[in-house]
């Protein structure tokens, strides 16, 4: 299958400065990475089913905080709230606190796509490359520690106390750069994150994770016209940006 091409009516790749990423699904298998961490700690625990769980309360968890339900929470600390809330569905209630802390942090020890890591130091060779996640700065410092992600900056919705799709985090990354938003390219596995973006006037690459949500759900991946690239993995964007 070829790729389309690197510049369409969208933007001009040539404009590119910096690439800011999605992480959750799009760089790291978040649902991959759960459900074999619960295997090897809880293994009567159907660790699909939980790392889904854990996952769906994530949009209305930040939710309560843009609405104002919430004070500005870090995600490290609205995962803990999800988290406490399965436990006992889950039957593991009977956890001590530091077995939930520990649970809790397997968001820090996600792991990358197989094309991820290679992919990104390819990237890195021509463009600046920083973090745009929703996840904390400690969450994604750690997480990239532990998965050899070569960042050259890690951006988080914590340092603009606002999280996705609010314009504040994608104009953001142009403004702690120094460019302008078209010189600035998210890239992301989800069509909302993109759209955000590209109503601030970023440019917009969709990758292909077919797999985000487990072997046995594959997502529909196909390409919108509204996004400047497709790619179908990492090291397919970079050989369409020239890497």
């Amino acid at each position: 299958m070829n790729s389309p091409s690197i510049q369409n009516a969208q933007g001009d790749h040539r404009a590119i400065q910096v690439l800011a990423f999605d992480i959750f699904g799009t760089v790291v298998d978040w649902h991959g990475s759960i459900q074999k961490e619960m295997a090897e700690l809880y293994p009567q625990v159907d660790g699909d089913a939980f790392a889904l769980a854990w996952r769906k309360g994530y949009q209305p968890a930040m939710a309560r905080v843009m609405q104002g339900e919430l004070p500005w929470t870090l995600i490290d600390d609205l995962h803990r709230l999800i988290l406490d809330g399965l436990l006992p569905e889950f039957g593991l209630d009977h956890l001590s606190e530091a077995q939930k802390k520990y649970l809790n942090r397997v968001w820090h020890r996600l792991q990358p796509w197989p094309d991820t890591v290679e992919a990104l130091h390819r990237l890195k060779q021509k463009y600046i490359l920083c973090t745009l996640s929703n996840g904390n700065v400690n969450l994604l410092t750690r997480m990239s520690k532990s998965a050899g992600l070569p960042w050259d900056c890690i951006l988080s919705a914590e340092v603009f106390h606002a999280y996705k799709p609010d314009p504040k985090t994608y104009l953001g990354v142009a403004r702690i750069f120094d460019v302008a938003p078209h010189a600035v390219m998210l890239v992301a596995a989800h069509h909302d994150d993109l759209e955000g973006a590209k109503a601030c006037g970023l440019q917009t690459a969709y990758v292909e994770r077919p797999q985000e949500l487990g072997l046995g759900r594959p997502k529909d991946v196909s390409p919108r016209a509204a996004h400047d690239l497709h790619a179908h993995d990492l090291n397919d964007l970079a050989n369409q940006l020239g890497c």
